[in-house]
């Protein structure tokens, strides 16, 4: 277990639970069968509650799970995700600083491929660039992925669209939701940001050694803060209803572990022919270019198999982005 993390017998405390639904079950019961005392149990009833997990119950009568919880622990995910090599391990905070900053310490430590950090609540959340990532508390997916690709460090652009392309999928194939992808790596509804992806990696000259990608979806919130609702919004807010993120992240790694699956087999080529498919700022979208020697507009033409994008500039030159961030000019 890494340290801050979840204690798993938690993880077993809500199994207990949810295999128990429709009866109330005894404290000594539930303490025997996840190896802690009563008191602890009590503890931890209580830290789910503070959750909005829905228990009723007392030690002196016993606990019973109203609904199952939409908590992003191991046992919950897994029973949705089946055998794929992304998710086989998960590592879950309530609350922690960064799970990027999380995965890398344990990659370091050697976690192994496909493990992957959640946490309900990130007190210093990242986003590209040096920005801050709101993470409201049990409302987002705050997730961090390990991988151990045998690629060279070229690959690494291509990785960040892959997991747009999964992270759009996801949300289309649980919302319903028209999501759309801007390059380099912001999933949009109606315009609206809701997903960002943060990779960061450690690589020797010609190999990649280790990537994380850091992916935050907008879930449940109810209203962003004021400074964000011009430019994000939420799955809830524009589907009026919530969406399980337990569902919602089984989706996403299950769409990351084919996407992968994909790379390594056909290439950069393969990604950028789906991630292409999927976006509407691949070619002939009118933007502006926001580069560190100066903003410019141009129209897009293009994505390359290498993951940089292919733009036009008025006057015909065309040129491949490789950094920097575009917005569409309306």
């Amino acid at each position: 277990m890494s340290a801050g993390s979840t204690d798993r017998r938690i993880d077993k405390l809500i199994h207990v639970l949810a295999k128990n639904a429709m009866v109330v079950v005894p404290g000594t019961k539930i303490a025997s069968e996840i190896g802690v005392t009563r008191q602890k149990v009590w503890e931890w009833i209580e830290k789910l509650r503070s959750l909005d997990v829905e228990i009723k119950g007392h030690p002196s009568s016993g606990y019973q799970l109203v609904k199952v919880p939409d908590i992003l622990v191991p046992s919950l995910v897994h029973a949705e995700l089946g055998d794929g090599a992304i998710g086989h391990e998960i590592v879950h905070y309530f609350r922690t600083a960064s799970t990027n900053s999380a995965a890398l310490a344990l990659a370091a430590r050697g976690a192994a491929h496909g493990t992957v950090v959640v946490a309900e609540e990130q007190t210093a959340g990242r986003g590209r660039l040096g920005r801050v990532w709101y993470s409201e508390k049990s409302s987002g997916i705050y997730a961090s992925v390990i991988l151990r690709p045998d690629l060279s460090p070229n690959a690494a652009p291509i990785i960040t669209l892959m997991a747009g392309v999964a992270a759009q999928r996801a949300i289309a194939g649980a919302t319903g939701l028209n999501a759309d992808i801007r390059w380099p790596n912001d999933i949009l509804v109606k315009g609206k940001k809701v997903c960002g992806i943060l990779t960061e990696m450690s690589a020797e000259l010609d190999r990649l050694h280790t990537v994380v990608l850091g992916i935050g979806i907008n879930v449940n919130h109810r209203e962003m803060p004021a400074e964000l609702k011009e430019i994000a919004t939420s799955l809830r807010i524009e589907t009026r209803r919530t969406c399980s993120r337990v569902h919602l992240l089984a989706a996403l790694l299950k769409e990351l572990d084919k996407l992968y699956r994909v790379l390594l087999k056909g290439g950069g080529a393969a990604i950028a022919e789906r991630w292409a498919a999927a976006s509407t700022y691949a070619q002939g979208k009118r933007v502006r270019v926001v580069a560190h020697d100066g903003d410019f507009f141009a129209t897009t033409a293009g994505l390359e198999p290498t993951g940089a994008l292919r733009i036009r500039h008025d006057d015909g030159r065309e040129e491949c982005l490789v950094s920097g961030e575009i917005i569409e000019v309306k």
